[in-house]
């Protein structure tokens, strides 16, 4: 838990996203920032990857299930995927016509909210078998 507190708290530092300080403004009425696409990608996607794989392992201190680990593990990566493809197209087809929609898809791409998620579930599911 700890290391998922210190990505957030370093977050500046370690990845490249013009958008943290444009979502703590008045977004819904400013232009978007300046941003290069590539390195918002690798930022985004790095940031989601640590996020995964600590969110993994505290997954896997709780419950010690591989299976279910690795189901995760697959969940993780098709959200990944259908989260990053539709943050980009939001961001350069849409533009500023739906930013609240892109601060949230954003919002479970850089935090570990599909823990939050993974926990109760899992739990309901070991308690099921």
């Amino acid at each position: 838990m700890i290391l998922l507190v210190s990505v957030r708290a370093f977050e500046k530092q370690l990845f490249y996203d013009p958008f943290l300080v444009y979502f703590e403004g008045d977004y819904m009425k400013s232009a978007l920032p300046e941003f290069d696409n590539l390195k918002l990608f690798f930022g985004l996607s790095f940031r989601f990857f640590l996020n995964t794989i600590l969110s993994l392992g505290i997954l896997y201190f709780l419950f010690r299930d591989k299976e279910m680990i690795s189901f995760a593990s697959i969940l993780y990566l098709s959200l990944f995927i259908i989260l990053i493809a539709s943050f980009f197209c939001m961001l350069l087809f849409f533009e500023n016509q739906e930013n609240l929609l892109l601060f949230y898809v954003r919002r479970f791409l850089i935090q570990p909210l599909f823990l939050i998620l993974f926990i109760p579930a899992f739990y309901y599911q070991k308690l099921n078998k």
